[in-house]
């Protein structure tokens, strides 16, 4: 299987994280590309027509994407415990937690977009202020809820790969919420966030 990845986005590396959870990594080559919605990447809308990464390419030819895809079928490869349960509450829990990390990586472009990449005569500071305040809820929500207990599904990859990218993109101070931070920080931790750390900047 062949991946096309970006080093510095956080859905791509949520499923190469994924992919070292459950021991597949040794089976993919990781193939980066660089794409931007203002920079077209032939190569990837080849494989995806909406011109984004992760995309995985497998043996037949069949390209796979987006990365919430791609992880149920990473995980249909594997022999250890699911880590998107099949069915029941604990199913739908981890989608829902999968659903609030893929929220903060939208928000936080969305963000980025109004405080950092778009001209500065264009920015809209209402709009960013409203990105910001998301961010804020989503922390508050986090900081009380029951998911930090735990560290093994789909939703706990896809919060810590969402987190570190904010931080890696300065838009997130989680020291006024140390519970949250604590669970980041160690999570961070594991081998399959260490060989995976966010390099490279954006290229519009």
């Amino acid at each position: 299987m062949q991946l096309l990845y970006q080093t510095h986005s956080p859905y791509a590396r949520k499923v190469l994280v994924m992919a070292h959870e459950c021991g597949l990594a040794s089976q993919i080559e990781v193939v980066h590309h660089e794409t931007s919605p203002t920079r077209r990447n032939d190569v990837v809308y080849a494989a995806n027509p909406l011109g984004k990464v992760p995309v995985l390419l497998l043996p037949d030819g069949t390209a796979l994407f987006d990365s919430l895809v791609i992880c149920d079928y990473l995980d249909g490869l594997h022999r250890g415990p699911r880590l998107i349960p099949r069915e029941g509450d604990r199913r739908y829990g981890v989608l829902r937690l999968h659903a609030l990390a893929q929220g903060l990586c939208d928000v936080g472009i969305k963000l980025r977009w109004e405080v950092e990449r778009r001209p500065a005569a264009l920015r809209y500071p209402a709009y960013a202020e409203g990105q910001a305040g998301k961010l804020a809820e989503a922390f508050h929500f986090l900081e009380g809820d029951a998911c930090l207990e735990e560290s093994e599904t789909l939703g706990h990859i896809a919060l810590a790969t969402a987190l570190d990218w904010l931080v890696f993109r300065h838009l997130a101070d989680l020291a006024a919420h140390p519970r949250l931070h604590a669970w980041y920080q160690a999570f961070c931790q594991r081998p399959s966030m260490q060989a995976t750390p966010y390099l490279g900047h954006t290229q519009d």
